[in-house]
């Protein structure tokens, strides 16, 4: 497999949508962060931790592929990676409800170029999307379920900052991890 040295981020256009649509928006895991909850009279204790599943997981998309188009479009911005005429992974961003966050609500890689530091590359060009906005902090959000999401995130700084039960579709658990933009 070629390195991604040349890899060039760019905002999509409408010509790129087809083929990112068609990714393998799948994913295969051997751990999840389970969430395990407690209550005594008015304490309550809630904690995530690492599981390391008896055989490897494929996950479905959260979201419906077919309705990404729609979604996309209500979104700030989808950028691209790419690399010799290739998309290799996709981001989008929205800016949050939340004064001066920037948000990815989805970040794909093309399965054949998974774990090449595609997804590292669109996550960086999203922190400089937020710095030249003037964005203080930006959010990931991802299934609980996927680890190899949870493990790029926290290698590159990004920190827990919270959950959602039956955040989606699936009514999955969403996890939420964010950065300072410096």
């Amino acid at each position: 497999m070629p390195g991604m040295e040349g890899l060039q981020i760019r905002p999509a256009i409408s010509v790129d949508i087809p083929e990112l649509v068609a990714f393998d928006h799948g994913y295969s895991t051997d751990h999840v962060w389970q969430m395990e909850y407690h209550q005594v009279q008015e304490e309550v204790t809630l904690a995530f931790r690492q599981v390391r599943l008896p055989r490897p997981m494929r996950v479905s998309y959260p979201r419906d592929p077919a309705r990404l188009v729609d979604e996309w479009t209500r979104r700030a911005a989808v950028l691209v990676g790419e690399l010799a005429d290739v998309k290799r992974g996709y981001l989008v961003l929205a800016e949050s409800t939340a004064q001066g966050c920037g948000w990815v609500t989805d970040l794909v890689v093309n399965l054949r170029d998974r774990r090449q530091g595609v997804g590292m590359r669109l996550l960086g060009a999203a922190h400089d999307w937020c710095r030249l906005r003037s964005l203080s902090r930006l959010f990931v959000e991802m299934q609980s379920k996927n680890y190899p999401a949870i493990m790029l995130a926290r290698k590159l700084g990004f920190v827990f900052s919270g959950y959602a039960e039956r955040y989606y579709p699936d009514e999955d658990i969403a996890l939420f991890f964010s950065l300072e933009v410096a």
